[in-house]
Order: C-alpha cells, then sequence, then structure tokens
C-alpha cells in the first residue's frame, strides 16, 4: 500500500513539473514578442536583453521536458550540461549588455509596457522558481531544480530590469540597470562552474 501511495505521488509530482515547465515556456515565448515589440518602441537596450534572456529560459525549459519525459543517469547529466551552457550564456549577456549600455550612455525612452511586463514577469518567475524547487525536491530531480534556479535568475533580472525602468522613468537614473546586471553577472557565472566543477554535484558524484 505504501509503495502504490509513493507511486502515485511520484505521478503527481512528475506531472506538476511537466505543468511548472509548459507554463515557463508559454510564459516566455509571449514574453519574446512582448519585449521586441517594447524594446523596438523604447529603444530599450535593457528590454531587447531581457528578450533574450526569455529566449534562453525557453531553452531550459525545453531541456528539462526532455529529460523529464525519460529515463537514466546519462540522459539526467546531459541535460544539467545543456542547462550550466544556459547559465554561461546568461552571465555572457549581462555582462556584454550592461557593459555596452554604460560605455555608449545610453539613455532609453520610458517604456509602459515594459515596465508593466517585468513586474508581473518577476512575480510569476518567482513563484514558478519556488514550484519547481518543491517538486525538484519531491522527485529527487537535479535536473528540475537546477533550471528552477534558471527561472529564479530570470525573476531577479526581471526585478533589475524593472528597477532600472522605473528609476530612469521617475529620476533619469538610466545607470541602475546595467548596474544591477553586474551583479547578476557573479550569481549566473557560479551557478555554471558549480554544474560543471562543484564537489558533490551531479555531474560530479561524491565516492
Amino acid at each position: 500500500m505504501e509503495a502504490f501511495v509513493d507511486e502515485a505521488a511520484g505521478r503527481t509530482s512528475l506531472r506538476r513539473g511537466f505543468a511548472l515547465e509548459f507554463a515557463t515556456l508559454g510564459w516566455n515565448v509571449i514574453g519574446v514578442v512582448v519585449l521586441a515589440l517594447a524594446a523596438i518602441a523604447a529603444r530599450s537596450v535593457a528590454l531587447a536583453g531581457f528578450g533574450l534572456d526569455s529566449l534562453i529560459e525557453i531553452g531550459a525549459s525545453t531541456v528539462v521536458i526532455w529529460e523529464l519525459s525519460g529515463t537514466g543517469q546519462a540522459r539526467q547529466h546531459r541535460a544539467l550540461r545543456l542547462i550550466g551552457y544556459a547559465f554561461a550564456a546568461l552571465a555572457v549577456y549581462l555582462l556584454v549588455q550592461s557593459t555596452v549600455v554604460l560605455a555608449l550612455g545610453y539613455h532609453p525612452r520610458h517604456s509602459a509596457v515594459g515596465i508593466g511586463w517585468t513586474a508581473v514577469t518577476a512575480g510569476v518567475m518567482f513563484a514558478l522558481a519556488s514550484g519547481k524547487a518543491r517538486t525538484g525536491a519531491a522527485l529527487g530531480n537535479p535536473v528540475l531544480q537546477t533550471e528552477g534556479r534558471v527561472t529564479l535568475i530570470d525573476g531577479i533580472l526581471a526585478t533589475a530590469v524593472l528597477a532600472g525602468l522605473a528609476l530612469n522613468a521617475a529620476l533619469g537614473w538610466w545607470r541602475a540597470d546595467p548596474a544591477a546586471g553586474y551583479a547578476l553577472v557573479y550569481y549566473a557565472a557560479r551557478e555554471a562552474r558549480e554544474i560543471f566543477t562543484g564537489p558533490c554535484k551531479p555531474l560530479h558524484p561524491c565516492p
């Protein structure tokens, strides 16, 4: 009886994992379109960059959906490597974006659409990240847990972009957004390093 309950709970958690990833995927597909239009209208490098981040999140979610559809440690390790590459790409994107904005002294226009979308996105991503952390722990699935940290970074980045857009609109502080981007470079690079080289990680299990 206990085994039956555990199996039923596992199936429920797996369905929840798929639902979380499809929700993330759908949200970011819509986000790419919204952010592209807002970035063009406001001539905003920050919004364009956040659209690129949404593309990275789409890739990471696709990887997890693929991993959840199969079994085997080799498949899990391959999925973790792909997510590690997504973290590395995100770190590079943040570094380049922030440096270019500061170097060019680029002042974007105000964007009500951008402010609204990033505000809602921040809340949605934090909720999804929390759900992935819990569901990944219930399944014992490090891939889902790791991709949940990609979603968490997406929420943090949305908050940083929102702060930059709001400060630019209210006070003309255009440097706020690229400055916040630099802080996130460290976090994304650390996550990528931990996936590939950290001790006692799924790619480097302890003996």
